[in-house]
């Protein structure tokens, strides 16, 4: 695997490529790093394309703005753009998992003449529009708070979070993960008590099986070095978002699109609707799949069949 840094709106953006052919952008989400995908590139450079990982900015080796609204939506499709460039390409096809999904979907809804496909994990795609973010996210949480609204105040979460990063990691991929996450008589750790914290609901005493002792370092070293109030920047422009995007309100993707969810993960509930809206939504969508007994991180948890499902999916774009 080959490191790089290359130049964005960002400052610089740090990647990871491996192998040559197509250029396959792979975006992660939070709390993760170009290290989400260390089992996608070496399969896709295998099958003959150019994979490529990138850390986020605000995440890993990529630069940080210092200002909350440099994380916005548009700032990201701007990087995106700027990366394909950097690596001497014209085009690409873009993967997000988690918020990668949503950087993913608005690159190619915003500059179709640079991504021409887009697959999406865990998280399906929601044209721009609707109730102002923040304010549907209050009402979801009822007596509690949800963790969208609980990641909106500047320094709160990362009270919460920096004392003890790898702790705070290893909870929340246990609580996302198929065997790990608390049984549906347990509290449900996407919602915060009043007065809480978020870890308080996150299973303790053992890693998911796709996580080694390793794996979770290299998450850990990561943020304790960076922090996490840049990774957090994300769900801090939401509502930045909703008006900068206004002008593509209800808007569909037409590319090629592909979509990959775990049947136990709490956002394909929550999203149950988006992923029926997908045949209007994603007119070009070639397949979608929820993939039985599989959790949140659903490229690390079920790498072979994602990695199978991604590579039938990219070899059929040449056709």
């Amino acid at each position: 695997m080959n490191h790089r840094l290359v130049p964005t709106p960002a400052g610089r953006i740090h990647l990871v490529e491996q192998g040559e052919g197509p250029l396959v952008l792979l975006v992660h989400g939070f709390p993760e790093s170009w290290y989400s995908w260390r089992h996608q590139l070496p399969a896709l450079a295998a099958a003959g394309y150019r994979a490529v990982a990138v850390d986020v900015r605000g995440y890993g080796r990529s630069s940080k703005p210092g200002e909350v609204a440099a994380y916005r939506m548009l700032e990201l499709v701007e990087d995106n753009v700027a990366m394909v460039r950097a690596l001497g390409e014209e085009t690409a096809v873009v993967v997000g998992h988690d918020w990668g999904s949503p950087i993913a979907a608005n690159s190619a809804l915003i500059r179709p003449d640079v991504f021409t496909a887009v697959a999406l994990l865990s998280v399906p795609y929601s044209p721009p529009g609707g109730s102002r973010p923040t304010e549907a996210f209050a009402r979801m949480g009822g007596d509690e708070e949800f963790y969208i609204s609980y990641f909106q105040e500047p320094g709160r979460a990362e009270a919460e979070i920096e004392p003890d990063v790898r702790g705070w990691l290893a909870g929340i991929y246990a609580a996302l993960s198929a065997d790990t996450m608390p049984g549906p008589d347990r509290p449900a750790p996407g919602f915060v008590a009043r007065g809480g914290r978020m870890r308080d609901r996150f299973p303790a005493g053992r890693l998911p099986s796709w996580l080694s002792e390793d794996d979770l370092d290299v998450y850990a070293a990561e943020f304790e070095r960076t922090g996490l109030s840049t990774a957090l920047n994300r769900y801090r422009n939401m509502d930045r978002d909703w008006e900068d995007l206004a002008p593509w309100e209800g808007a569909p993707v037409v590319q090629p699109s592909l979509f990959i969810g775990g049947a136990k993960d709490a956002t394909t509930l929550w999203l149950s609707r988006a992923i029926d809206a997908h045949p209007t939504t994603l007119p070009g969508l070639v397949a979608s799949h929820l993939l039985d007994d599989c959790g949140h991180w659903v490229q690390q948890e079920r790498a072979s069949e994602v990695n199978q499902l991604l590579i039938g999916w990219l070899d059929g774009l040449k056709r």
